[in-house]
């Protein structure tokens, strides 16, 4: 092989591929970035959301690394089909045929909003896949959840129909919106661009919403794992990066702390940023990851 031909490889493996693949009869769209034999990130994105998330991150470390972001059933790009199982523990078991799918038996897992809950899972499924965690505003410590919470609480305590339509009404254009800009301070909410909520919006329909709204009231129920996370950090004190964006009513600076209870060997990152900390701190967070990867990966990854 050539040397231009190797170095137009290696440009080639840097761009993010956008492909569908067949995972148990779901036609599922997926992006992909880096060397096919490289150290695996996997990236399970949250709501309202698609692997659109991770648009800006697979590039900036593919010259490494292999990243790996399906969007999950029901959601951004894939299909949305009859007897898919969308729950919490469907979108588990989703990840790990991907993974099996594409030869993926040791990963990184970056953990974010409820794909931190169904990532856990995985990794309570798969433990021996587990090389480390980048956990970013994800969220599994009752204790400190914070504000923005209050409608979930009130439905949880009265599952009156007025509780019950206030979160159907969320799950509308204006409620994606309020999802992206959450408590972000105005300066940073200027340059959130309007297409994160428009674009995902305008994949919705009557039955995904319906789906959406399901999965969003099935989280009292995920509650009562939140202790069986725990246990797995405990358990097995994977390496684990904690990046945090704090101007986040859901999961304010306490919830990103409370990691440590369970993993005090965690590197703890706080951004100036919100919920969405890859859209305004990109640049920030690519070096603290990179090097994360290097010190979990180095076996296999040279010079980094």
């Amino acid at each position: 092989m050539s040397e231009s031909w190797q170095a137009e490889r290696r440009n080639l493996d840097r761009l993010t591929k956008h492909r569908r693949m067949d995972v148990d009869g779901v036609d599922v769209f997926y992006r992909e970035a880096g060397p096919a034999d490289g150290p695996v990130l996997l990236l399970p994105h949250g709501y309202p959301g698609s692997s659109m998330e991770f648009r800006g991150l697979m590039p900036a470390l593919a010259d490494r690394y292999r990243l790996l972001a399906p969007d999950f059933p029901g959601q951004g790009l894939s299909a949305t089909p009859e007897g898919f199982d969308y729950s919490f523990d469907g979108y588990a078991r989703f990840l790990e045929r991907f993974a099996e799918r594409l030869g993926v038996q040791r990963l990184v897992l970056y953990l974010h909003d409820f794909g931190s809950q169904i990532g856990l899972r995985l990794a309570i499924l798969r433990p021996e896949w587990i090389a480390g965690l980048i956990i970013q505003n994800g969220d599994i410590y009752e204790d400190v959840l914070g504000p923005k919470y209050g409608g979930l609480k009130a439905y949880f305590a009265d599952k009156s129909p007025e509780h019950g339509k206030a979160i159907e009404d969320a799950v509308s254009q204006e409620g994606f919106r309020e999802e992206y800009l959450n408590a972000l301070r105005p300066e940073l909410a200027e340059t959130l661009p309007p297409e994160l909520w428009l674009y995902h919006w305008s994949l919705m329909t009557p039955r995904r919403k319906a789906i959406m709204v399901d999965i969003i009231k099935g989280l009292e129920q995920n509650l009562d794992w939140f202790g069986r996370y725990q246990s797995y950090l405990r358990q097995h004190q994977p390496p684990a990066l904690i990046l945090w964006g704090p101007q986040d009513g859901y999961m304010p600076e306490e919830s990103a702390r409370a990691y440590q209870r369970d993993l005090p060997r965690s590197e703890l990152h706080l951004l100036d940023a919100g919920h969405w900390a890859l859209e305004t701190s990109l640049d920030d967070m690519v070096p603290l990851i990179r090097d994360f990867l290097g010190r979990v990966w180095a076996d296999r990854v040279t010079n980094a």
